[in-house]
Parts: structure tokens; sequence; C-alpha cells
């Protein structure tokens, strides 16, 4: 399918089949998604909705950012959700409620990046290790120990990449208990300059071994 004629994939809207973060407008809440089809204005998404098991995510009519990084910049869209699919495979569907723009905020892009990370909780440390990661913040599974953190705990985080570890403060999201583990959305508080350089360098590496397994991956005649 195409999408709206005379606008251009990329540019307009995200290409079908490449990654794109949708961002609940005012409840920060950014969600990894597959770009499955764009068509007249509309565009049908698989979410990567792990973190938000038994959650209701979003619903029709909520309002919504699409983000997208192209070669040199990356792009918004605002959109609304039209219809949401669960199941098996879970699908979104938004319509574009106006024109894509360059992004004028640099927005932070996540990858799927296992390192370990432990989290200072009052006088408890929390050992784990991350699920994704982003210059913004983390997703990680601890191993649970007293009271979970209820959202707006204050941390002190030690993230061990692999060309060092770096500490910081950060800010309980949501957690979410799964029998003696914890998994915790977290916002960075002050991270540097230059720690955020690092974590958004392994983010990119982490984003190209993805996309060169999904190539391997592929059938002979889709490869490129």
């Amino acid at each position: 399918m195409t999408s709206v004629p005379g606008s251009v994939p990329g540019l307009d809207h995200p290409v079908e089949q490449t990654e794109a973060e949708v961002t609940l407008t005012g409840r920060g809440i950014s969600v990894s998604s597959r770009v499955e089809v764009v068509h007249d204005g509309f565009i049908a998404v698989r979410p990567s909705v792990g973190e938000f098991v038994d959650q209701v995510v979003v619903k029709v009519g909520d309002a919504v950012e699409v983000f997208w990084k192209t070669e040199d910049a990356q792009r918004a869209l605002p959109a609304e959700i039209t219809e949401v699919e669960q199941g098996a495979v879970i699908r979104w569907r938004m319509r574009a409620t106006g024109p894509a723009e360059a992004s004028q905020r640099r927005k932070a892009v996540r990858g799927r990046v296992t390192v370990p990370v432990t989290a200072g909780y009052g006088s408890i440390e929390l050992k784990g290790e991350t699920v994704d990661l982003s210059e913004a913040g983390l997703r990680a599974e601890f191993e649970g120990l007293g009271a979970p953190p209820e959202a707006g705990a204050k941390l002190d985080l030690a993230i061990a990449l692999e060309d060092g570890a770096f500490k910081l403060k950060a800010e309980v999201v949501r957690t979410q208990a799964r029998g003696a583990r914890w998994v915790m959305s977290i916002r960075f508080a002050n991270i540097q300059e230059k720690d955020q350089d690092r974590v958004r360098r392994r983010v990119f590496q982490a984003l190209r071994e993805e996309r060169a397994k999904k190539a391997d991956d592929a059938p002979p005649d889709l490869r490129g």
C-alpha cells in the first residue's frame, strides 16, 4: 500500500517496515514499534508493549506523536489512535492529524541493550539488567527486595556499559512485580552530556546489530 499521493516516505511519514517510536502526548510514555502499513494518511504499527502487560496503553481517540529517524535528522508526526487490536498480535492504527515536521527536540532513541545496572533505593541496593536503554531512561529487570518502589521514587543508578560504568540520579516511572522480579521503567534526572553520548552510541550499535540480524534471517529473495 502507499501513502497519500505526493507524500514522500521518510519525510512526510515513516517508511513501512522500519522502526518508529509512538509517544502518548502528555503521558510521558513512549513505545517502540514496527511500522507495517502507511496508506492514505493512516499508519498501522505493531508496538513493543511487553513492559505494559495487563495495562491498556492506548485507547481510541488518544493523541500521539510518531517519531522516526532519517539519515541526518528526526521527524515527528501528530496523530490520533483510531483502532487498537488486541490478542496474540497487538496492532495500533492511527490517523495523521497534521503534517510531519523536523523534531525540535532531540528525541531519545531506544534500543534493546542488556547491561548490568544497580539502583540505590533508600538503604536498599537493587541489582539487575537493562531490557532496553535510551539517553533519557531505561527499562530494567531487578531482583525484588523489600517493597517495590512507587512511581516518583528517587534512585541512584549505576549503569555498566562495556566501556565503563557511570552513575546518575533517576526517577521511577512505573514498577511491575513479576514474582520475585521487578520490571522498572526509569527516567534519568541528571545524565551528563558525555554519558548521553556513550549511551547513544551503544543504542545505535544495538540497532545496527538488530537490523543486520533481521537481514540475515530474511529469506534470500527479500534481502537487499
